[in-house]
């Protein structure tokens, strides 16, 4: 079932409106009549009292018209036929308006999701929005990825409730699932971050991902395990996180040397301090030595594999690198050698 970001009134309040509008069509009925209550006919003779005019405004709205109340003067028929039988329709509308709502939205949402599957190009998959796949949407998002670029694939209701909320595209089902993930639109997105809770489902949703892209699209998962890297890579997954090693790591630099973790910190957290950040090497560039330029380079990626600048060689820059740098965030600037 696919999702689409929208804003929706509570139940209790469209169920609230719906009886304020009926209740507020009953006395505006009972009001006409009333007025015009001479020119009204009971079975008794003795003219219409209040009770007997909410008493003919409820039967004749519900469309039930016992006939033991009947206008007879031609000024109270014109009445009935200009309003009352107007307010009989209006009145019958409010009550079924929770069917009619339920049929307009399922073909409202039928148009949304054709529209969305049109514009949708260039797509990221994120399966699983826990701890890791929302931490893994607002780095997206902090990067420049707009939400209309991002599709969620969660099968847990709350999980879903929330991307949601978030104004995310939800595709609710389980990532295993081939139908789950061509819903998605797998076959066409430029990347699938599999951010599961457990290794058996990362490793079942990459070799899924593999088979329905013939392994044209880039996979990036995370594992709890080191021991399962291997068995994801072999799966299909180009790009492989443990996150236990990853914290036991960062738990050992605390440690150790205390102010390390706050240098990892600061890179990884886009919008202040210092941040990681990649592009592709200018013309100008080309034949220099790394270290000479401007920005702080860190590392080279060069058809594929990065290339580290530390030790005695000496590495050059060549035409399709691209400089892995440290950039100043507060400054939106380079940080100068």
């Amino acid at each position: 079932m696919i999702h689409l970001p929208r804003v929706r009134k509570g139940p209790l309040r469209a169920l609230a409106i719906r009886l304020a509008l009926a209740l507020l069509l009953v006395l505006v009925t009972v009001t006409i009549i009333y007025v015009d209550r001479d020119g009204y006919r009971d079975v008794n003779e003795d003219g219409l009292t209040l009770l007997d005019c909410f008493y003919y405004a409820v039967v004749s709205l519900s469309t039930t018209g016992y006939g033991d109340i009947t206008p007879f003067t031609p000024h109270a028929r014109l009445v009935n036929i200009l309003f009352i039988t107007p307010a009989r329709v209006l009145f019958l509308i409010i009550l079924v308006g929770t069917t009619l709502e339920v049929l307009t939205d399922q073909y409202r949402n039928s148009l949304l999701v054709s529209r969305w599957r049109r514009q949708l190009k260039d797509h990221i998959i994120i399966c699983g929005y826990g701890t890791k796949g929302r931490a893994a949407v607002a780095a997206l998002l902090e990067t420049g990825y707009t939400k209309a670029r991002i599709v969620v694939v969660e099968s847990r209701p709350d999980g879903v409730r929330q991307a949601q909320a978030n104004g995310l595209v939800v595709i609710e089902g389980n990532a295993t699932r081939s139908a789950v993930l061509l819903d998605a639109d797998v076959k066409n997105c430029k990347a699938v971050i599999i951010a599961t809770d457990t290794d058996e489902a990362s490793v079942l949703i990459s070799l899924t991902v593999r088979q329905l892209t013939a392994g044209q699209v880039r996979i990036i998962a995370s594992v709890r395990e080191q021991e399962n890297a291997a068995l994801l890579k072999q799966s299909g997954a180009h790009h492989v996180i443990v996150s236990s090693a990853t914290a036991g790591r960062l738990l050992g630099l605390t440690t150790t040397a205390p102010p390390l973790i706050d240098v990892v910190e600061d890179l990884l957290t886009p919008g202040q301090g210092m941040a990681l950040a990649m592009r592709s090497a200018e013309r100008a560039e080309v034949g220099q030595n790394p270290r000479q330029l401007q920005t702080l380079v860190v590392a080279l990626i060069r058809r594929g594999k990065v290339l580290p600048l530390g030790g005695e060689q000496v590495v050059t820059i060549e035409t399709g690198d691209m400089i892995v740098y440290i950039r100043d965030e507060t400054s939106d600037v380079n940080v100068a050698v």
